[in-house]
């Protein structure tokens, strides 16, 4: 069986996870790298955890179907291919697509909550946190929700600030200190990109010689 290398990117949302993790898989052949999101691992609305004004929060770690990610993980790792549907979020008139993820040498976890599950960071080789100061997060996360979400300017501002900011405080950042390596995405990340990178080429020399 081919020897896997998880990688795990967590951060808070708009510091850059799914940037970084799109910049490593575009540096390899797809038959060497998959990527998971935890995006793909949102509960089913009806039953997300509502604030006091009967709003949706996506930022709690209950809010992942982490059960399902950790089987998946494992699978992976077996070398067996997994199927999901891909979570729309506010597009409900679009058609959500089937994604198959084959095994590959190199797994990319990424996601708010990648760090937040016991049986899931066991299974995670190489921990990367992402961070960014307030301000460039609520920017990102305004062009990608208004842009791509469907959300609107008063709906990603009411969520940033009642929901993301306060889970990012008490969910996320806690676990900065159990990366293995910390990217401030506000200053630029070719030096960790680099570093990750060599881990990869490295690993999939070793993967070769099997």
């Amino acid at each position: 069986m081919t020897p896997q290398l998880v990688i795990g990117i967590a951060g808070g949302s708009g510091s850059g996870k799914t940037f970084f993790a799109n910049r490593l898989l575009n540096c390899f052949s797809e038959n060497h790298i998959s990527r998971v999101s935890l995006d793909n691992y949102y509960l089913p609305l009806d039953v997300q955890a509502k604030d006091k004004k009967g709003v949706e929060n996506f930022d709690l770690p209950e809010a992942i179907d982490h059960h399902q990610l950790c089987l998946d993980l494992i699978k992976l790792k077996s070398g067996i291919s997994i199927e999901l549907v891909e979570y729309n979020f506010n597009l409900k008139e679009v058609a959500a697509k089937t994604l198959i993820i084959q095994p590959r040498p190199v797994i990319i976890i990424e996601g708010l909550f990648a760090f937040s599950y016991p049986r899931i960071l066991q299974l995670i080789d190489i921990k990367i946190f992402l961070e960014a100061p307030k301000d460039v997060m609520l920017k990102r996360r305004m062009n990608r929700d208004l842009h791509h979400r469907g959300y609107s300017i008063n709906e990603v501002i009411y969520q940033f600030e009642k929901h993301t900011l306060p889970g990012y405080k008490k969910y996320i950042l806690p676990l900065k200190n159990q990366a293995d390596i910390l990217v401030s995405n506000n200053q630029g990340f070719d030096k960790p990109f680099a570093s990750i990178c060599y881990k990869i080429r490295q690993h999939l020399k070793i993967v070769s010689r099997q």
